[in-house]
């Protein structure tokens, strides 16, 4: 097998880009923002912050909450037919209704 070239933010030029109305300073309530178990949360990569991204692959995606991990989140998504956990800081999330 080849090994894979490059780090995980590889070919995500315009996935990762932010548009201007987002640029800038972070707010502190995105940043301290909480969830409950059970909360449907959308995936979304803020660029500026490396602490507690996910892989780009699952930027869009929605997933559900299911605990934490000291300052992050369990979120819970189907990726084909499995279900993945993956640790995300809350400046990543998006609440859904």
């Amino acid at each position: 097998m080849v090994t894979r070239i490059g780090t995980k933010r590889r070919k995500t030029r315009h996935k990762l880009k932010r548009k201007p109305a987002e640029k800038g300073k972070i707010p502190l309530s995105k940043y301290f923002q909480t969830f409950e178990n059970g909360d449907r949360v959308g995936l979304k990569i803020n660029s500026a912050i490396a602490k507690g991204q996910f892989f780009p692959r699952f930027h869009g995606r929605a997933g559900k909450v299911t605990g934490m991990k000291g300052t992050c989140y369990n979120i819970e998504i189907k990726d084909g037919g499995k279900l993945k956990t993956l640790v995300v800081h809350p400046i990543h999330l998006i609440r859904l209704k």
